[in-house]
């Protein structure tokens, strides 16, 4: 009953959140094009290219993050968190840029499926199980079902959202260069950095995130 109330104190104002813009992105494309990738000459300091491209990744994270955090706190009903998340969906999954970044951002784009379809099923309350016994699932899953293989990721996702652990200790290989599931397992790791950051999270609408 209290979240229905607070809802309706804070719906006048819904409209004013701003999660994520074209412009913003374009703004990281652009740093994005003018950063060096290539490996500097200090062994122990990492590309400006690669910092970039994991504050860019943070940033995203956290905009997208933000939205079952106020589902939560019953700002937004799950019909209006969808509409929103589905904003953002559209512009970070678009078309990659032309350039010497295309392939860097297809690659961005092929981890953050898992972030999207996480959200969703924890929005739609899609999601229960034993992480361990999940990520076994989808290691199988892997090579044989790829769509199976996310939407199994995407339920691990959904429940680190829920305050689930992982996933850490549950990688394993070259992690230079991580299997697609792996690879979804370290965005989930990522979110699960980022969420921590947001457990005080109670900004006011208005503000642009």
């Amino acid at each position: 009953m209290a979240r229905n109330t607070k809802s309706k104190e804070k719906e006048p104002q819904k409209l004013f959140y701003l999660f994520y813009t074209r412009e913003r992105w374009n703004n990281w494309m652009a740093a994005l094009e003018e950063s060096s990738f290539e490996e500097s000459e200090e062994p122990d300091e990492m590309p400006e290219g690669l910092r970039k491209l994991q504050n860019f990744t943070d940033d995203i994270n956290s905009a997208v993050l933000k939205i079952p955090k106020l589902v939560e706190s019953g700002v937004f009903a799950p019909e209006e968190a969808l509409e929103k998340l589905n904003e953002i969906e559209e512009i970070i999954m678009g078309p990659a840029p032309e350039g010497d970044i295309r392939e860097i951002i297809e690659g961005v784009q092929l981890r953050f499926l898992v972030l999207f379809v996480a959200v969703k099923k924890f929005i739609q309350d899609e999601y229960e199980g034993d992480i361990k016994a999940l990520i076994t699932e989808g290691r199988a899953a892997e090579g044989e079902d790829a769509e199976k293989a996310l939407d199994i990721a995407g339920i691990i996702g959904a429940l680190v959202i829920a305050g689930g652990s992982c996933c850490g200790k549950y990688l394993r290989g070259d992690l230079d260069e991580p299997g697609m599931f792996d690879d979804w397992l370290i965005e989930i790791d990522d979110m699960a950095t980022v969420l921590k950051t947001l457990k005080k999270f109670d900004e006011e609408p208005g503000e642009a995130y």
